[in-house]
């Protein structure tokens, strides 16, 4: 089968591709023909060193996929050969990406693909929505009513949570850079703020007439210390990535703070899929690039800019 194979850690420039074998699922697993690949910052970062998950050159990344099921292992039952399926595979000491053709993965963490999506669209949703979800419903567990502030809402996972943070019935205010305001909006986003322009807490602040936001979610990082005087006490926070600072002010204001990193799982598929059925959630796919241009994505990834998603077609239905 053909895949783009990193043959060391580096840059964009190093994917290559390459005939490498079929695997044959064991028991448990799955064997699922890639129709479109997701990518993420986290391929990124694996990219140029991925020893921190146990990765080993030559290797095969990638982390989001949908497609449909070649083969089925000894003991599956619940899906079957031609079952459309999306889903984001284990990262640690996973040598099986899905910048591939096929792609082998355990049963357990694959879930049917909404029907009212596209391949493509259905692989930008798992690793980027089921983050958001987690932060949102699972960790901050935001409830109707109450006032999220949401930094970096046009990105990969922002942009699920802004629409998330909607359906659940909160007032959402979200931050980027000039160009994505409109785009935040049309998310669904009550106030959408330019961090390059105006200081989040203050809005914030401002917003909810000083008495500051029930939630803050970081999706982008370092604003987890700049956030606290707009948390209202008892508030909570949650971050996907790492913070540095003095964190004493959460105890006066008895404020929750919550890491998120994502473990894989059918449930939380199955429970995003009703939202995006009836549309209230839905991927913002930025551009569809063929496998082979993999090393596009990955600069722009790189870059740090751009909004929604990058997927990557890889096969045919």
């Amino acid at each position: 089968m053909k895949a783009m194979v990193l043959p060391r850690f580096g840059g964009p420039e190093l994917f290559e591709v390459r005939d490498i074998p079929t695997p044959t699922p064991g028991p448990g697993q799955v064997l699922v023909r890639v129709i479109a690949s997701g990518t993420n910052p986290v391929d990124a970062k694996l990219r140029q060193d991925g020893s921190w998950a146990g990765l080993q050159t030559p290797v095969v990344i990638g982390y989001d996929a949908s497609g449909v099921i070649e083969q089925v292992g000894p003991g599956v039952t619940d899906f079957k050969p031609g079952d459309e399926v999306f889903y984001t595979p284990e990262i640690f000491h996973n040598p099986h990406g899905t910048y591939a053709e096929l792609n082998l993965v355990p049963a357990s963490i694959i879930a049917r693909k909404p029907a009212s999506l596209s391949h493509e669209e259905a692989a930008a949703v798992p690793l980027a929505a089921g983050t958001a979800w987690d932060a949102l419903v699972r960790r901050l567990q935001v409830r109707v009513g109450e006032t999220v502030l949401i930094h970096g809402g046009a990105g990969g996972v922002g942009s699920f949570a802004v629409q998330i943070a909607k359906a659940l019935g909160a007032r959402v205010l979200a931050t980027s850079g000039p160009d994505n305001l409109e785009t935040l909006r049309k998310l669904g986003a009550d106030v959408a703020i330019n961090y390059r322009g105006e200081e989040p807490a203050q809005v914030a602040l401002r917003e909810t007439g000083g008495q500051g936001v029930d939630a803050v979610f970081d999706t982008v990082g370092q604003n987890v210390i700049p956030s606290i005087p707009a948390t209202r006490p008892f508030g909570r926070i949650a971050t996907i990535l790492g913070f540095s600072g003095d964190v004493s002010a959460f105890y006066p204001r008895n404020l929750t703070l919550h890491g998120v990193f994502l473990t894989r799982e059918r449930r939380r598929l199955e429970e995003l899929t009703p939202l995006l059925e009836r549309k209230q959630v839905r991927p913002l796919v930025e551009r569809v690039l063929p496998l082979d241009k993999v090393a596009e994505a990955h600069r722009q990834l790189d870059s740090g800019h751009g909004r929604g998603k990058l997927v990557l077609s890889v096969g045919r239905k």
